[in-house]
């Protein structure tokens, strides 16, 4: 991510050089600590997910995160890296030369890349495969994001031809057009649009993207059974177990340092303190902020809007976390913490789309959010353009730069676009080709996924079996 938008100087690498082989190769282990925290984020969006849904479909809704893992992973293996990095390539870590060429398109107008399809060829070198391994977390990311709108009501077949979609094609195309070096990062730039579209670490390449395919889904699968009575206003479907939900969202926290401040791609590159710090702070501003709204709104601190509080700060920094200071780390945790609130009443009251655990609020809304205040809110003290020009750095409207903003907002635009479009034929085709739809039969919903999906109870003895 680091060389596409962000380069701090032009250094020339001597291969040879001790000095910079050692640096290559700790910054190589600094990236494949990062990767290792994000993995372990499955697990909180495990916990977080089925928490907040109720007991009969427990099994049902890990289960989906905890394959979601290895099917997005599988799809990215195979197809998926080469589409989105067959062009990447950035020294600081050893990586020195891409693994392969362009696919579609050409100079700055470039929107997929070949090369490196299941890991093989000569190309193919220790710091590919460490940079692989950190891209495929930030996939599986996207991937688990849409099994919480879609929760309690997904058929599992059709949930498994997400998994392998998602992996092979849909994440890996805003990918390859930001950080993979495509069009999206560099036209804009070349029209003196600000630094190009800046992410840092995902707020829109990851978040957004994830969160416009739980909008989607939960569109085309429709709300669950019960969840508005017959004069259209929702019904609470409560979750059998917040404390699990909330501990889901600090272990979520914990794999957040990895996901934005191993982003810097160099362990050399002490920004990733500015960058780690800032995570913290907006998601303690979110989560607090979160409680004090609720409570407002509700005369009660909901625990699991708590949460979503949290989560919305830390989708929200992601993007902007290496550009911005302290304060406005704070001022964008608050700002998530009571748009994502207000983001779930409307999605359920107004649009009437059911979503169990709040994942298009906190991803899509505070991920479009996220993009947005980067242009916003970078100080210009570092990164820059793709091609490293500029000597400020990433520069918001707080900086007098209105170009930036300008390129996010497109850059947004063209994410809900795309990706909405793209997601939503998805699932419309395959809910017309599948046998019986995307949805599980109402009988099954009823009764919970549990059994009729996954032949067993998550808790057989509180269910009444042995």
């Amino acid at each position: 991510m680091k060389e596409l938008f962000h380069n701090l100087a032009q250094v020339t690498v001597i291969e040879d050089d001790p000095v910079v082989i050692l640096g290559q190769q700790i910054s190589l282990m600094w990236i494949v600590i990062g990767a290792a925290l994000v993995i372990f984020m499955q697990a909180g969006f495990a916990l977080v997910e089925t928490g907040f849904c109720r007991a009969k479909h427990a099994v049902h809704v890990v289960s989906t995160n905890f394959a979601v893992f290895g099917l997005g992973f599988i799809g990215f293996f195979f197809i998926g890296f080469a589409f989105a990095f067959g062009g990447f390539s950035y020294s600081a870590f050893g990586m020195t030369a891409p693994v392969g060429k362009a696919l579609i398109g050409s100079g700055d107008w470039i929107f997929l890349w070949q090369g490196g399809w299941a890991l093989s060829g000569n190309a193919i070198t220790p710091a590919v495969l460490g940079f692989f391994l950190y891209m495929v977390a930030f996939m599986d990311t996207t991937a688990t994001i849409p099994t919480g709108s879609m929760a309690e009501r997904w058929k599992w077949k059709s949930f498994v031809a997400w998994g392998l979609f998602c992996g092979a094609v849909y994440y890996p195309i805003i990918a390859a057009w930001t950080w993979g070096g495509g069009w999206l990062a560099r036209t804009w730039s070349s029209m003196s649009l600000g630094a190009g579209y800046v992410d840092f670490a995902g707020s829109g390449v990851v978040h957004t993207v994830g969160g416009v395919a739980a909008l989607t889904g939960a569109i085309v699968l429709g709300p669950r059974i019960g969840k508005f009575d017959k004069d259209g206003k929702a019904r609470a479907m409560p979750g059998h177990h917040i404390p699990m939900a909330m501990i889901g969202s600090f272990i979520l926290l914990f794999g957040w340092f990895g996901f934005n401040a191993a982003s810097t791609f160099a362990a050399t590159d002490v920004q990733f303190a500015t960058a780690a710090t800032n995570t913290a702070i907006a998601a303690a501003f979110g989560a607090i902020t979160a409680m004090m709204w609720i409570t407002r709104r509700t005369g009660k601190p909901d625990p699991a809007m708590m949460v979503n509080g949290m989560l919305g700060g830390l989708v929200a920094v992601t993007g902007a976390c290496a550009f911005v200071a302290p304060w406005a780390a704070a001022v964008i945790g608050i700002v998530a913490g009571v748009l994502v609130i207000e983001a779930v009443f409307f999605i359920e009251r107004k649009l009437k789309i059911d979503d169990p655990v709040g994942a298009i609020a906190v991803h899509g809304v505070c991920g479009v959010f996220g993009v947005l205040a980067v242009g916003i809110f970078a100080n210009g003290s570092y990164g820059a353009g793709w091609n490293g020009s500029g000597s400020t750095g990433v520069s918001g409207i707080i900086k007098g730069d209105w170009g930036q903003l300008g390129a996010q907002a497109l850059g947004a635009g063209v994410i809900i676009v795309v990706n909405g479009l793209l997601s939503y034929t998805f699932f419309k085709l395959q809910n017309k080709f599948t046998k019986g739809g995307i949805r599980s039969s109402a009988e099954d919903e009823i009764q919970g996924l549990d059994i009729p999906e996954m032949g067993v109870y998550a808790y057989p003895e509180f269910a009444g079996a042995r």
